[in-house]
């Protein structure tokens, strides 16, 4: 064997794609509804998408309110595309036990 390593990169990070994917997801999960602002849950807007050049800018909302409180994420990669829908998914289930 030799020793040579495997400098392989990952492909770059598609924000259109990463979009779509993301607005995938969110449509699978049947609670939110899109918005031409966002993704409502009942009234109250909880996610907002954009993209901002190279990344994927993303807020969400703490909890569901008419002013809500907002975290802001950026992704600029697949990996971080995967831990905005895990923690998504977190919140959803949290949203849900508190009604």
């Amino acid at each position: 064997m030799s020793d040579e390593s495997w400098d392989i990169a990952p492909p770059p990070f598609d924000a259109e794609a990463a979009l779509q994917t993301l607005k995938r997801f969110v449509r699978d999960q049947r609670v939110l509804v899109e918005r031409s602002q966002g993704w409502l849950l009942g009234a109250d807007l909880v996610l907002k998408l954009a993209v901002d050049g190279a990344a994927l800018k993303a807020q969400l909302a703490r909890r569901p309110a008419r002013t809500p409180e907002w975290d802001g994420f950026t992704l600029k990669s697949a990996t971080d595309v995967r831990k905005l829908q895990d923690e998504i998914k977190r919140r959803l289930t949290r949203w849900k036990d508190d009604e």
